[in-house]
């Protein structure tokens, strides 16, 4: 009984289950705009254009809010904002059925982008509090990228293909269901988490202790002004963030085909109605999910094998994107073959969803215990890329065809490998802090 009681809980790993529900679920209800968006093209007559449009209010208010909620996570703790913010944009959500025209629409997808603004920055912080060093890219590639992108997944397989395609269930009726699915999961993750592994009754000293290791944020000052913030931080890693952030900036533009165009692509250019149209966007999404686990494991053998942060970091970063690139122009070969097309897509997810994981490896190396703030400030600059996306993607499919939005992608995706070879995760955003 007595080595029993010695022996670590294993609670983290019921943070870990609900934090890699948020993820899905956040994944799920982003989805399901793309997936309506035939249906408003009949009901409103609304051009790509306009859709375009409407995307771009849900990247406004999911760019400038990244930094004031980020900010007030670390202020305020994860336990209070994500679930405030998981709240708000089910709320967002459940607006979309309640809109009367495409006026209320743009408030909707508003709302939701203002609730979804600073969740992975929480994700992020949550990832650094309740999990250790040694295992916390992996952890954020399965909570962070696999579970995200099995959102997207479900979305197009559950809701595009079984309740909208086979039950041909009103499309406000699942989504008003779904609203309801996310106020319950708020409920849970208000429950079950804690801001402190220390501060929560199902986890005794010895699991916090493995959990802190060596970087545990106690034996830092527990506060720190966001003046003293910017004091702390020197021209090069000023510089070294920026870069960071304008490879994000890259990989949102380039990304945003998947998460906005496929289904919609597929239904004019294939004439696939939901049931077929769902189940071949989930391919790609599929790739995502499986090169974001493939991509934290990378990330953490890598580094225990070379013993460099850097390097590690840089090759799984360059490689992922550089490699993703390449195989989305070639897939432009079966562009007229609907089933090799969306096969040579799950590829190009694949590729370049293992450098995402990266990107949140590199932010919590950089950025400490300040990681919230760190994310949601690089995802915040990162949302020009989620504001130019829609629209430019909408511009150019409206007037030039749909070619010549894959190759921009492509062409995007190159860019950002090289910018990955300018980047440094070992510099910390603040002078004093360690990686």
């Amino acid at each position: 009984m007595q080595l029993e009681e010695h022996r670590p809980t294993h609670f983290r790993w019921n943070v870990f289950v609900v934090a890699c529900g948020t993820s899905w679920l956040l994944y799920l209800h982003r989805y399901v705009f793309a997936l309506i968006k035939p249906v408003l093209v009949d009901e409103w007559g609304l051009g790509k254009d306009e859709l375009g449009f409407l995307d771009s209010a849900f990247s406004l208010t999911y760019t400038g809010f990244q930094i004031p909620l980020g900010v007030a996570t670390n202020a305020f703790g994860v336990h209070l904002m994500l679930t405030l913010m998981l709240v708000v944009w089910s709320i967002g959500l459940g607006m979309h059925a309640w809109a009367p025209s495409s006026k209320y629409l743009w408030a909707a997808r508003a709302t939701l982008g203002l609730g979804q603004s600073a969740v992975f920055a929480a994700q992020s912080q949550l990832t650094r509090t309740w999990f250790s060093r040694s295992v916390r890219t992996t952890v954020q590639g399965w909570l962070g990228v696999f579970f995200g992108r099995f959102g997207g997944l479900s979305a197009n397989l559950l809701v595009g293909s079984v309740l909208l395609g086979i039950f041909g269930l009103p499309w406000r009726t699942v989504v008003y269901a779904l609203t309801g699915v996310g106020i319950l999961h708020a409920v849970a993750f208000a429950l079950c988490y804690r801001n402190s592994p220390r501060n929560h009754p199902c986890v005794n000293d010895e699991e916090a202790e493995l959990i802190e290791g060596d970087d545990s944020d106690s034996n830092l000052p527990r506060r720190l002004s966001i003046g003293d913030m910017l004091r702390r931080m020197s021209p090069r890693s000023i510089g070294n963030l920026l870069m960071l952030n304008l490879q994000t900036i890259l990989s949102t533009l380039a990304d945003n085909i998947f998460s906005a165009w496929i289904p919609l692509f597929l239904w004019e250019v294939h004439s696939l109605k939901f049931k077929e149209m769902g189940f071949y966007a989930s391919l790609p999404l599929l790739g995502g999910a499986i090169g974001g686990a493939f991509g934290g494991w990378l990330n953490d053998q890598m580094i225990a094998r070379t013993g460099s942060l850097r390097s590690s970091r840089t090759i799984v970063g360059a490689t992922g994107k550089g490699i993703a690139g390449v195989l989305l122009l070639t897939s432009l070969l079966w562009y007229n073959e609907p089933r090799l097309f969306c096969a040579m897509l799950f590829f190009v997810k694949f590729f370049s969803d293992w450098s995402l994981v990266t990107t949140w490896g590199c932010v919590t190396d950089i950025g400490g215990r300040t990681s919230a703030s760190v994310f949601a400030f690089n995802n915040s600059v990162a949302g020009v890329g989620s504001i130019v996306g829609p629209t430019l993607y909408g511009l150019v499919a409206e007037n030039y065809g749909w070619v010549p939005v894959f190759v921009t992608a492509a062409v995007t995706y190159g860019v950002c490998a090289l910018t990955w070879l300018l980047i440094n995760c070992e510099i910390p955003v603040i002078k004093s802090e360690s990686t």
